[in-house]
């Protein structure tokens, strides 16, 4: 996995640059039963209102369906593709069971076409195969982690991303996110050895603002340079900063107000996320 970058033959190939995709299977295709067809929301709600803005067009894409329960308990599986995915950041790993079954997962980072990887217990600690934290020890690097027992992987799931098991006490253990949030997660939790592939998705320069349309990024326009009827920081004689905190549209600040309503979980945030 490597950044590729491009000589300066135009403004916007001066800052382009992509993946070299080399970790990529050549000619794979996608098995037509882990595909689904999938629909654009432009950002709408289901009334038709734009509840997300600056969303819309891009590039039509099928929705590749992955395993996130891992629930194929003690059945040996071997990596037959490595494929890119255009609904996320990290690239995905179609399994082939004993059993003759086909799934896809989220690829860790260091597995290869031909690796075998098996959900369970006794799994040795190697990237790609998938415990319960019981199973886990302390200070491994884990990702695709539950956040409800049998409800599939929730957290960690981003290209490069990886937490770290620190402790356990009693029914729960304490992982460290990615954000350096320390959280309490049952034992009973499944979670996946090793770190998210694509770690250098970090360090890709969109280049263009055309790109960004193809990703289905519309422009963002900023409230300062509004009239003050469409924003609170708009109007202003020449420029201006807008006179105010920064804030939405309807007036929900954007510095510093802590947004987060979920008392139901607060105690099991052991340490908040760094600034």
């Amino acid at each position: 996995m490597g950044i590729k970058s491009f000589k300066p033959t135009s403004p916007a190939r001066r800052f382009y640059s992509v993946s070299d995709f080399k970790e990529i299977t050549k000619g794979a295709q996608p098995p037509k039963k882990l595909t689904e067809h999938q629909t654009s929301t432009g950002g709408r709600n289901n009334n038709g209102r734009i509840t997300s803005r600056f969303r819309g067009g891009g590039h039509k894409q099928r929705y590749r369906i992955i395993d996130w329960h891992r629930k194929k308990i003690g059945v040996p599986a071997k990596v037959a593709t490595v494929e890119y995915d255009p609904n996320r950041t990290a690239r995905i790993a179609l399994l082939h069971y004993a059993d003759g079954e086909k799934l896809y997962i989220l690829a860790p980072d260091g597995i290869n076409v031909g690796d075998t990887i098996i959900s369970s217990r006794h799994a040795d600690i190697k990237p790609g195969n998938s415990l319960t934290l019981r199973f886990i020890p302390l200070g491994t690097t884990i990702h695709n982690i539950e956040l409800k027992k049998g409800k599939g992987a929730q957290l960690v799931r981003s290209a490069g991303t990886g937490a770290i098991l620190m402790a356990k006490d009693g029914d729960y253990a304490q992982v460290r996110l990615p954000s350096s949030e320390v959280r309490l997660v049952h034992l009973d939790c499944h979670a996946t050895i090793g770190q998210v592939s694509n770690p250098d998705h970090a360090n890709i320069s969109i280049g263009k603002a055309g790109r960004s349309r193809w990703l289905g990024r519309r422009p963002h326009n900023r409230g300062v340079v509004m009239n003050p009827v469409d924003h609170p920081m708009g109007g202003g004689e020449g420029r201006s900063s807008g006179g105010r905190h920064p804030c939405s549209p309807w007036g929900q600040l954007s510095k510093g107000l802590k947004t987060r309503n979920n008392k139901r979980t607060d105690g099991m945030i052991v340490k908040r996320r760094s600034k």
